[in-house]
């Protein structure tokens, strides 16, 4: 408090104002001072340059002296249909270094192959040089996309729905850099174009802030109930299904704002989807360029127009050889997961290929040039025996999904188990520094989702023995030395605050020797824990009341023997094993520790 000098009679009361509070109150109502970035010369340098080289690709393009970006992406077989007039669109995807997304919603805990069909038009977008965006639909996975069902979707624990969020992002990030090591492979060198740009965003980061009043003030008046009403999807579900919900009924809404968010805030034009998506893609596209033109703000206008006006095209679905979709309403979903598809399992259902689709597969899952694929397509009609082509197929798409290492071990337990003739033994050996390795994984070093322990365990157990019950530490003395080392990390607020982390964002902050009670504190929506060691080392632990876990039959590494009298049986195997004269200290220490 400042001395009664300092202080002043306002003329206008008797009230009396501290000279310090004045001044404090003066400097909060001072204008804010901003910081303004300088562009160096060096960096207009690169874009000068970055744009000189596309003007000259899209002459080369123009005077027939290579291939356009949409010719490539239709002879690989993924280009269904396209939006508006094809020649149109073939000529700005030239012209310009254009922005594209893919959304996927993590309604599920993996990717399966169904998914990968969009994913490989934009990663060879990509490899050309183009802005991509991936994008992961954490808000509207809350909703769930009603095309093509009759049924409404169950509606998800947030637990569940926050693990598949959880997986499908880190399955994401590891997807993007095994696409750019393959691609290395296949001669794409991206150091060479400087522009090319990748992004992986959650829909979560925009929805969880907007308020309903500003999406229906700003696209509310663009979207007409008479041509929603129209859709296929809409009519075959109240008229043959359990009818459309509400929510339902905005998730077109809500997938056309996401893609107005991309396009007036990263300049993304093009949306890529299945071919059941053409609709939501349509709508998404009158969608933009309503708010393009309609746009209270005349600032946001001014900004959108020289963009022009967004497009896109769907890719065909992967069917079975009957037409059945493939996915996981369909009950036969081929998992990128290894927890829920192993490579294993991955590798010899692509080996299964028949001999009409492995051509076709090939120019979908793989960068192999298409005269190398019709090179290998004939090689392997005149040996049909070797499958060469399947081979081909398989171990390229473990590749690009595992990494180079999974999809070696994945064939050579292929060729082990099936071979016709005596060989040598197989030797399989992971390098111990394959983690380190960037585009490569080690076998069993997959998140693993839903990892169940005990209540008792989380809440009352120290966070080095909770590390080694989850899997993350070899034993409870490394978890506890790697909490001391801060090495590892648990889904929270930054910057060291003891709470869970926001619901639909995913943080972290790093774990140290804590009081066994502040493990729970972290714990989100009450049962889920995230734990992480590494970069892409995730244990997602939903903690189950004990007596469920111990009617489950479940153990969990460190597990204690229960206490109580012992069985005969029990009295017995203690009998054994004391007669072997075996250390008990070395039991309870393998056991316990």
């Amino acid at each position: 408090m400042a001395s009664p000098s300092l202080l002043r009679n306002s003329p206008r009361s008797n009230l009396y104002v501290c000279t310090r509070c004045a001044l404090r109150t003066a400097k909060s109502q001072a204008p804010i001072k901003t910081t303004r970035r300088w562009i160096g010369m060096k960096y207009l340098a690169k874009v000068a340059d970055a744009e000189s080289d596309w003007q000259q690709r899209a002459v080369e393009i123009e005077a027939g002296k290579r291939k356009s970006m949409l010719t490539i992406l239709e002879e690989r077989g993924l280009v269904q249909s396209v939006t508006g007039n094809r020649d149109v669109v073939d000529r700005r995807m030239t012209a310009r270094r254009l922005g594209a997304y893919v959304g996927i919603d993590p309604t599920a805990p993996s990717i399966h192959v169904g998914n990968l069909v969009p994913f490989m038009a934009l990663f060879w977008m990509y490899v050309h040089g183009y802005h991509t965006v991936t994008l992961l639909g954490g808000a509207t996975s809350k909703i769930g996309d009603p095309t093509d069902r009759l049924t409404t979707r169950e509606r998800e624990n947030s637990s569940t729905r926050t693990a598949n969020m959880v997986n499908m992002h880190y399955q994401l990030k590891k997807l993007w850099i095994n696409v750019e090591e393959y691609g290395k492979q296949h001669g794409y060198y991206y150091e060479r174009d400087w522009a090319m740009h990748r992004e992986l965003v959650n829909n979560n980061a925009w929805w969880n802030k907007l308020p309903m009043l500003e999406v229906l003030q700003t696209l509310g008046h663009g979207m007409r109930l008479g041509s929603m009403l129209a859709r296929d999807t809409v009519k075959n579900k109240m008229n043959k299904g359990d009818g459309v919900s509400f929510a339902e009924f905005t998730y077109p809404i809500m997938q056309a704002w996401d893609w107005w968010h991309l396009f007036q805030s990263k300049g993304i034009h093009m949306q890529i989807g299945g071919a059941d998506q053409f609709g939501n893609i349509t709508a998404g596209i009158d969608a933009v360029k309503h708010i393009a033109k309609n746009h209270h703000d005349p600032v946001m206008r001014e900004k959108v127009a020289p963009l022009g006006d967004p497009f896109g095209f769907t890719v065909p679905l992967l069917t079975t050889s009957s037409g059945e979709k493939f996915g996981k309403s369909a009950g036969n979903a081929i998992w990128l997961d290894s927890e829920h598809t192993s490579t294993f399992d991955l590798y010899g259902y692509f080996l299964r290929t028949s001999d009409a689709d492995v051509g076709k597969f090939l120019k979908m899952f793989t960068f192999m040039p298409i005269d190398a694929i019709d090179k290998l397509v004939k090689e392997h009609l005149e040996a049909p025996e070797q499958r060469k082509a399947q081979h081909a197929l398989a171990r390229g798409l473990v590749e690009l999904v595992h990494g180079a290492h999974e999809a070696k071990v994945a064939e050579e337990q292929h060729r082990f188990l099936f071979r016709k003739k005596p060989e040598e033994p197989l030797t399989l050996e992971v390098p111990a520094d394959a983690d380190a390795k960037v585009g490569y994984t080690t076998l069993n070093n997959k998140p693993r989702v839903n990892v169940q322990l005990p209540h008792s365990v989380v809440h009352k157990l120290s966070i080095g023995r909770i590390l080694y019950a989850s899997g993350l530490a070899a034993s409870a003395s490394e978890g506890h030395r790697l909490a001391q080392q801060s090495a590892v990390f648990i889904g929270g607020m930054p910057h060291g605050k003891k709470e869970p982390m926001v619901d639909g964002f995913i943080s972290w902050t790093k774990i140290k020797p804590w009081k066994s009670e502040d493990t729970s504190k972290f714990l989100v929506h009450g049962d889920l824990l995230m734990l992480r060691k590494g970069k892409h080392n995730i244990r997602v632990v939903q903690v189950v009341p004990d007596e469920e876990y111990d009617t489950s039959g479940k153990t969990y590494p460190g597990q204690k023997l229960r206490q109580g009298p012992l069985s005969n049986l029990e009295m017995r195997n203690r009998k054994v094993m004391e007669n072997l004269q075996t250390p008990r200290g070395k039991i309870e220490e393998d056991r316990f520790d």
